[in-house]
């Protein structure tokens, strides 16, 4: 028995039933085109003339309903690497060109820090250092040709064809020597500066010691005021400029050593951080595959190794042998240089002492003396220390004889300049001459020993310096092309080996 539904009247008993429902159900309608379902109507909205409101068909806001923008190509980039470096083959690929990039850039930074490198020694041994000994060249022969000069002043007319004939040689090597240097000197620099004030000079101290040569010849005294200005003109001109360009070419040799042996730090960090990149890339794969070696990172490795090995050993040795070449060479040349050039100075403050006869006096210990004999003991005690730092710097026999010689020489000159002072302390000039530029015991014989015997240890130490320096320069030879191979080489094999594992996951 069926129940009424709740809240509902019962049936009224007079209501005839409804009719039967069909068993069958009713068929859909056969298919037609398809009908997109109706969209409710729009709300009547008021016209433009009737309200302010805005007009949704015209609004800035997003369309529920639309398509959202596309990405850009570069997102769409952006997001597969994304999703790349997530995976194996993705990381080893990021790998394979770190390891190429680092080893590259270890090999660029090494060709170019070696190439500097090589340069700077070059310069060492063919430019900086034959400017130094030439601007000491042109020193060293205006202080010869001053002392040539005065050696023939005191001859008067019987002055000797070697006198003038060294006059004339130390005047051509200054003029031939301050060519070269003009021409190797930067334009508008200190250096170009003094050379052009040299050239000024040397026209007017030669026509200053060919008039005291006239007029000596004629027996005149002004002869020797002629002299004594010469001889200032190159004490307190011409040979502070020489020094000054002798000073500037040593500075100059000074900043060359310093940039040949200059340790290339960039490319030595550059390196071992390769080498640990590749041993941790080789570490790496042995762990995910077990498998101990990959050909591709042991030949990068080995290539990145020997690369850094030639540098670190290359430069090592070149270093060594520059300093070799400093110690050694340089600086025995300097002190060589120096004691030359105070032997020369002597020797014309001897001459010219004889010249003057005390016509030009200096206060010595409370005592008037001889300006030009007291410049004279100055010359030879600077002299005996250079001598003395000569024979310390020497460092084998070949360059000690000389040296020996030169300051036995020395202690003999200073013996017969004593004898000769006193003779003319005691108004014997003429035999005090004869003690100075006469024949054997003289002290011109002194003199020509200590010049020869310095001129022979001058060019020992200037091949010393040439074999240390030229085995520097050596040592260097072909590291920037070779690392640049041998980079050139690691790369290629870190990518191949990299690639080797890419190739398992194909």
């Amino acid at each position: 028995m069926s129940q009424p539904p709740n809240g509902s009247a019962p049936p009224d008993p007079d209501t005839p039933a409804p009719a039967a429902l069909s068993a069958v159900p009713t068929q859909p309608a056969p298919p037609g085109p398809a009908t997109a379902p109706a969209r409710p109507a729009a709300p009547l909205l008021p016209g433009p003339s009737h309200g302010s409101g805005p007009d949704p068909s015209h609004g800035s806001g997003p369309d529920p309903g639309g398509v959202p923008p596309r990405r850009t190509a570069l997102a769409e980039g952006v997001e597969r690497l994304r999703a790349a470096a997530v995976t194996e083959p993705g990381r080893l690929r990021a790998l394979g060109a770190l390891l190429a990039l680092l080893v590259v850039a270890f090999g660029a930074v090494t060709a170019w820090q070696a190439a500097e490198r090589t340069a700077a020694a070059g310069d060492v041994l063919h430019r900086s250092q034959p400017l130094s000994s030439e601007a000491a060249g042109i020193y060293r022969s205006l202080a010869a040709a001053n002392t040539a000069a005065s050696t023939g002043f005191l001859a008067g007319g019987q002055e000797t064809k070697d006198s003038r004939d060294r006059y004339e040689q130390g005047i051509r090597t200054a003029a031939d020597s301050l060519v070269t240097a003009a021409a190797n000197s930067e334009p508008g620099s200190a250096s170009a500066a003094t050379v052009a004030d040299l050239n000024r000079l040397l026209p007017r101290y030669k026509g200053l010691v060919e008039r005291a040569r006239v007029y000596n010849r004629q027996g005149y005294p002004v002869g020797g005021a002629y002299l004594r200005y010469a001889n200032d003109l190159m004490q307190e001109d011409m040979l502070p400029a020489a020094e000054a360009l002798y000073t500037s070419e040593n500075g100059r040799l000074s900043d060359d050593y310093a940039d040949a042996k200059r340790p290339p730090w960039a490319a030595l960090v550059l390196g071992l951080l390769a080498l640990a990149a590749l041993a941790w890339a080789q570490y790496r794969t042995y762990r995910r595959t077990h498998r101990v070696l990959n050909r591709g990172l042991v030949a990068a490795t080995a290539a990145t190794a020997a690369a850094l090995l030639w540098l670190v050993v290359g430069h090592g040795v070149a270093r060594s042998q520059l300093s070799a070449s400093h110690d050694h060479g340089v600086r025995s040349l300097t002190v060589l240089h120096e004691a030359r050039l105070a032997s020369l100075k002597a020797r014309g403050n001897e001459n010219l002492t004889l010249v003057a006869r005390g016509a030009e006096t200096v206060t010595v210990g409370g005592e008037r003396e001889d300006a030009y004999d007291a410049e004279y003991r100055t010359e030879m005690a600077a002299l005996g220390a250079d001598l003395a730092e000569a024979r310390r710097l020497a460092d084998d026999a070949a360059g000690e004889r000389p040296v020996a010689a030169a300051a036995g020489d020395a202690a003999r000159w200073r013996e017969r300049h004593r004898a000769a002072r006193a003779e003319d302390e005691n108004g014997n000039y003429r035999q005090a001459l004869e003690k100075v530029i006469g024949g054997r015991g003289a002290t011109a014989e002194s003199f020509d020993g200590v010049d020869t015997a310095l001129a022979i240890a001058l060019a020992h130490e200037e091949r010393e310096f040439a074999r240390a320096a030229g085995a520097g320069l050596d040592a260097l030879a072909g590291l920037p092309q070779g690392a640049g191979t041998l980079a050139a080489l690691g790369a290629a094999g870190a990518v191949l080996g990299i690639g080797r594992r890419l190739s398992e996951y194909r």
